[in-house]
C-alpha cells in the first residue's frame, strides 16, 4: 500500500517594510478599542521595541498588481502606536518594521483568525511573572510603571502569588474561582489556608464570605473599638500580627492575637488612668466599656470652663463672621461642589471652633476629693472620660441649725436669706414648738409662745388646698411647678425643694443587650443631659429663678427631656403591666416612633443568631417574600442567620417587640408593612426566581 504524499506547507514571508509604505486597512475586523490605551501601547513599544510583527498585504493598483505599499490587516493597534512614535519624532517616518506579508486566503479572514485564535495569559501565569520580576529584583514601583498599572494592583497579584502552591494548583485546574483565591491571601499561613480549603471542600458552602469567615475566626478586626484605640502600629511593634485582605476598598484587617490586644488596652488605659488620677480625683474606674446607666445614682460635679480672652472671644467671633459669609456664598446661591481651597478653609474654621468649645475645665478640690472618674474607650476608639461622679456614701455631711446631719446638695430647708422660700420657711420654725398640744391661750405676758405643729398643719391644710385651686386657675404656673419638681428630680441627688408630690423616677434598663449604649438614641441622650447640666445653676435654690427667667421654647425643651427620662418601656417576665404596655404603644404612635428610621437593624449578633430558624424564616418571608425566604430554608442556622441579615439590611423590617403596633396581633397573610406608608398588598407579591437569584450568593441559586 502506498503512503499519502504530505503537502509541505509554505510560511508567509517576513520582511522589513519602511513604516511610510504603510497605510492601515479599513477592512480589519477589529473596531473597538479594548485592552491598553495606543499611548501605553507606543510607551512598551519604546521599552522593548516592536515583540509582535504586523500582517500585511501589497495593496494593488486598477490593473490588479501589487504595487510597493502595504496595508494592514491585523495589528492596527499597534500601527497607530507606531504612527504616535512617528508623530513624537522618536521614530523615523521610513524606519523599517517587522511584517508577515500575505498573499493568499481573504483580507478580513485573516484579521478574524489573528483575533480568534490568540489565547490570553492565565491569571496565574500573569501573577508568577510578576513574582520572577520581583525577585530579579525589580520593585514594585518599577513593575507598575513598565505595565502601565498601579503599585497597589503590583502588590494584589504578587499576593495572589504567595497563596499556598497546593491552592495555586487548584486555581490552575479550574477548581477553585479567582474570588476564593483572593480571600486566602488574608492569610500567610499555607497550612491554615489549606486547613480551610479541606473544610471547605467538604461542605457545601464554597462562598468567599465563608472561607474569609474561617480564616478570620478567633481574630478582632481592625475597626474594632479596642484596635483603633490602641493602633495597628503599637500592635504590630509589639508583636502582633495583622490579617489583610488586600482586595478590599475598605482596607480591612484582622488582628491574630486578641490577647495581646487585650493586654495592650489594659496598659494604656492604665497609663491614662494614673494621669487622670493626678487631677485630684478621689477614684478612678477602668474599664473598655461601661453598661448603660453606669452613672445612675451618682452626682454629677460641674466643673467651670476656662473662660476665654478678649483676644480669643474676638478670634472665635472673627471665625463664626467667616462661616457664615462663606455658608451664605456657597450653600445658598449654588448646588455646585466646593472650591477646594473653600472645603479646606471651612475645615479649619470647624476645627479652630471646635477648640474653643473644649477648653479645660477646673473642679473645686473639695469636691473632687470625693468624685472620681471612668475611663473607657468609645465607640470611636477614642478615650473617654467621664469626670466628677459621687457616690452617695462619699457625700459630706452638712449639719443643719439642730446639730443634725443632714442630706448633702439637694438639703435646700435653709432656703437663700431674703427669699420667698426662706422667710416662709423662718416663719413655720419660729411658729411651732415641739409640742404637739395646743398653746395656751393665756399665754405669759413676758413672750408669745410659739404655734404648735398641729395647728401649723391645720393651717397649712387649708393653704394647700387654696394653692391647688389658684394653680389649676394657671396653667403656666402649673407648668413651671412641674418642671421645677422635675428638673429637680433628674439633675440632684436629694430634691427637697419642691411642695409638689411628683415622682420623676429614671429606671436604668434592666437589661444591656448588644449595641444598647452606643445606639444612636442613647448618645442623643447623654449629650442632650450633659448640655443641660452646663446650663443649670449650680444650686438647687437659684432653679426657681432661673426657670422664671427661661423662655417658653427652652422650658418646654427641658420639661420634655426630664419626662422623656422616666420612660419605661421594658417588658419585664416580673412586671407584666399590660397598661404600662399599651400606653408605651400609643406613646409611640403619638410621637411616630419609627426604629428602623433611627437606625436599628437586625444583625446575627442582636436577633437572628437569638431566635430559631423559624423565626428567622418568618422575618425574611414578611420583608422579602415567601420565594426567597425558601432559597435559604436549607441553611444551617448560622449560615442562614448570616443570609438573612444581608437580605433584610435595607428592608425596615422589626421585630415584633419593636413595632408600634406591638403587642403583636393575628398575622396577616401579605407580609406585614412595619415601616414607612401602609401599602396595599397585591397579588404574586413574593419574588421571582431570577430576582432572587441577583439578590444572594451562587451557591444558593446554583442548578443542581
Amino acid at each position: 500500500m502506498t503512503k499519502a504524499k504530505i503537502e509541505k506547507i509554505a510560511l508567509s514571508q517576513a520582511r522589513d517594510i519602511p513604516f511610510d509604505r504603510l497605510a492601515l486597512s479599513s477592512r480589519n475586523v477589529r473596531r473597538v478599542r479594548a485592552g491598553v490605551s495606543i499611548e501605553e501601547l507606543a510607551e512598551d513599544i519604546a521599552r522593548r521595541t516592536l515583540l509582535q510583527s504586523l500582517s500585511v498585504r501589497a495593496v494593488i493598483d486598477e490593473d490588479g498588481q501589487p504595487t510597493d505599499r502595504y496595508e494592514v490587516q491585523a495589528g492596527g493597534r499597534r500601527y497607530r502606536a507606531l504612527e504616535l512614535l512617528v508623530k513624537q519624532k522618536r521614530l523615523a517616518k521610513n524606519a523599517p518594521v517587522p511584517c508577515i506579508v500575505r498573499e493568499d486566503g481573504i483580507l478580513e479572514e485573516d484579521s478574524l483568525a489573528e483575533n480568534c485564535q490568540r489565547v490570553s495569559l492565565h491569571p496565574l501565569d500573569q501573577f508568577r511573572a510578576f513574582q520572577a520580576l520581583k525577585e530579579q529584583g525589580v520593585g514594585e514601583e518599577e513593575i507598575a510603571a513598565r505595565f502601565f498599572v498601579t503599585p497597589q494592583i503590583v502588590k494584589q497579584r504578587l499576593k495572589l502569588a504567595s497563596v499556598s502552591p497546593k491552592l495555586l494548583e487548584v486555581y490552575a485546574d479550574d477548581g477553585m474561582s479567582l474570588e476564593q483565591l483572593m480571600v486566602f491571601t488574608i492569610s500567610d499561613d499555607h497550612a491554615r489556608q489549606e486547613q480551610v480549603w479541606e473544610t471547605v471542600q467538604r461542605g457545601y458552602n464554597k462562598e468567599p464570605y465563608y472561607i474569609r469567615k474561617l480564616l478570620t475566626e478567633n481574630t478582632v478586626r481592625a475597626t474594632d473599638k479596642r484596635a483603633r484605640f490602641v493602633g495597628l502600629a503599637a500592635y504590630e511593634e509589639a508583636g502582633g500580627i495583622v490579617l489583610r485582605d488586600l482586595f478590599s476598598q475598605n482596607d480591612e484587617g484582622w488582628l491574630q492575637d486578641v490577647a495581646l490586644l487585650e493586654q495592650l488596652v489594659t496598659e494604656k488605659l492604665a497609663a491614662e488612668a494614673e494621669t487622670i488620677k493626678a487631677e485630684g480625683w478621689k477614684w478612678i474606674e477602668v474599664a473598655p466599656d461601661f453598661p448603660y446607666g453606669h452613672t445612675a445614682g451618682l452626682r454629677r460635679v460641674m466643673g467651670e470652663t476656662e473662660p476665654l480672652s478678649d483676644e480669643e472671644h474676638a478670634r472665635r467671633e472673627a471665625l463664626r463672621s467667616e462661616l457664615e459669609e462663606i455658608e451664605q456664598r456657597y450653600f445658598q446661591e449654588s448646588d455646585e461642589d466646593l472650591p477646594e481651597e473653600i472645603d479646606r478653609r471651612l475645615a479649619e474654621i470647624e476645627a479652630q471652633l471646635d477648640a474653643f468649645e473644649e477648653r479645660p475645665v477646673h473642679y473645686d478640690p473639695d469636691e473632687a476629693s470625693r468624685a472620681g472618674a471612668f475611663v473607657s474607650i468609645d465607640g470611636d476608639g477614642r478615650l473617654k472620660i467621664e469626670r466628677g461622679y459621687v457616690p452617695p456614701e462619699d457625700e459630706a455631711p452638712v449639719a443643719d441649725d439642730r446639730g443634725d446631719a443632714s442630706e448633702a446638695r439637694g438639703d435646700v430647708d435653709a432656703a437663700s436669706p431674703g427669699s420667698i422660700e426662706g422667710a416662709q420657711f423662718a416663719s413655720s420654725q419660729d411658729l411651732t414648738s415641739t409640742s404637739s398640744s395646743d398653746a395656751d391661750a393665756d399665754g405669759e405676758e413676758d413672750g408669745l409662745k410659739p404655734l404648735s405643729e398641729r395647728l401649723v398643719m391645720e393651717l397649712t391644710a387649708h393653704r394647700t388646698l387654696a394653692l391647688r385651686d389658684a394653680v389649676a386657675g394657671d396653667p403656666d404656673i402649673a407648668f413651671l411647678a412641674a418642671l421645677h419638681a422635675l428638673v429637680l428630680q433628674t439633675f440632684w441627688r436629694y430634691p427637697t425643694a419642691s411642695c409638689l408630690e411628683i415622682r420623676a423616677e429614671s429606671p436604668t434598663p434592666t437589661v444591656q443587650g448588644p449595641g444598647l449604649k452606643e445606639s444612636p438614641s442613647a448618645t442623643a441622650i447623654d449629650e442632650r443631659h450633659a448640655n443641660w447640666e452646663k446650663q443649670l445653676p449650680d444650686e438647687p435654690e437659684l432653679l426657681w429663678e432661673f426657670l422664671c427667667d427661661f423662655d417658653h421654647d427652652s422650658r418646654m425643651a427641658l420639661f420634655a427631656h426630664c419626662v422623656s427620662l422616666t420612660v419605661n418601656a421594658v417588658h419585664e417576665p416580673w412586671n407584666r403591666t399590660q397598661g404600662r404596655r399599651r400606653h408605651a404603644d400609643q406613646l409611640a404612635c403619638a410621637v411616630s416612633l419609627d426604629m428602623a428610621a433611627i437606625g436599628w437593624k437586625p444583625t446575627v449578633e442582636n436577633y437572628l443568631n437569638r431566635v430559631p430558624k423559624a423565626r428567622i424564616l418568618e422575618a425574611v418571608t414578611e420583608a422579602k417574600g415567601a420565594g426567597m425566604a425558601e432559597l435559604i430554608e436549607g441553611l444551617k442556622k448560622s449560615d442562614m442567620a448570616e443570609q438573612a441579615e444581608r437580605l433584610l439590611a435595607d428592608t425596615g423590617w422589626l421585630p415584633e417587640p419593636l413595632r408600634t403596633n406591638w403587642p403583636p396581633r393575628t398575622p396577616a397573610v401579605q407580609p406585614v408593612v412595619v415601616t414607612g406608608e401602609p401599602k396595599s398588598p397585591e397579588p404574586d407579591a413574593s419574588p421571582s426566581e431570577s430576582s432572587a437569584a441577583a439578590e444572594l450568593p451562587a451557591f444558593l441559586t446554583a442548578a443542581e
